[in-house]
């Protein structure tokens, strides 16, 4: 595990589990939630889902299992790879809850078996904001197209870098092609109170540009086929997330 990896391990494995459960409550009622809907659970995504019973799934980064539950009751194979014990407590939780399974490694991601898991999977599943938890973008791709199997998916969002370069007051910050690992407090402690979030571990963070982004997608291998740019979250006219379609 590279120092970047190790920090963030360390910080991921503070009281997540307990983040978990003040931001989406416990196991019991988030899996009450999905199972209403597993589908919906999996938001601006569905439509990349809809015939996955059987498919073998790589959920990378997958976090407490949000996705990876929804993906399992819709008939998939799932494995999560990340590196956070406490957020695999609430993942297998999670999905004990909601009456199915999922596999769950702990690990680097760089770190895969890539000779185990050689042309493995249909599809890799990556959401939620974590391409500035890995310092070598093209690494990554390289793990990512190895356990891909030939004419497998990748579904690929993450924040849009124009995210970091406007406040929540509109202003702009000239940070766009910033390309030093930052510390940064992780997302999560603002959860908790003011007096315990100077305990908490900061993160470890590389942020990219778009082209850096495809750029390592395409020379990894993978032929682009979508690329979507989203609203904000509470619908501002700007890109706060994109997401990526490629196939091997």
């Amino acid at each position: 595990m590279n120092e970047q990896s190790g920090i963030n391990k360390k910080a991921w494995e503070y009281r997540a589990y307990e983040f978990w459960n003040r931001r989406d409550g416990s196991p019991h009622d988030k899996a009450q939630e999905i199972l209403k809907d597993p589908k919906a659970s999996l938001k601006k995504h569905q439509e990349y889902f809809d015939e996955i019973a059987g498919f073998k799934v790589a959920n990378i980064c997958g976090s407490n299992g949000r996705k990876a539950v929804p993906l399992s009751l819709l008939g998939a194979d799932v494995i999560v790879f990340d590196i956070s014990e406490e957020n695999r407590k609430y993942a297998l939780e999670l999905a004990d809850c909601a009456n199915t399974v999922i596999d769950y490694i702990i690990g680097d991601v760089y770190d895969i078996d890539v000779n185990k898991y050689k042309n493995y999977f249909d599809v890799l599943y990556l959401e939620g904001g974590i391409l500035h938890y890995f310092n070598d973008i093209d690494k990554l791709m390289v793990v990512l197209f190895s356990i891909l199997k030939k004419d497998g998916r990748m579904i690929l969002s993450d924040y849009h870098p124009l995210k970091r370069c406007i406040t929540p007051d509109s202003k702009y910050l000239q940070n766009y092609f910033d390309q030093g690992l930052h510390n940064e407090s992780i997302a999560y402690k603002q959860f908790f109170h003011e007096g315990e979030q100077q305990d908490f571990p900061d993160v470890s963070l590389r942020f990219y540009t778009i082209s850096e982004i495809i750029n390592a997608v395409v020379s990894s291998g993978f032929n682009l086929r979508r690329f979507d740019e989203h609203h904000g979250w509470n619908d501002e006219n700007i890109p706060w997330e994109f997401t990526l379609l490629v196939i091997k």
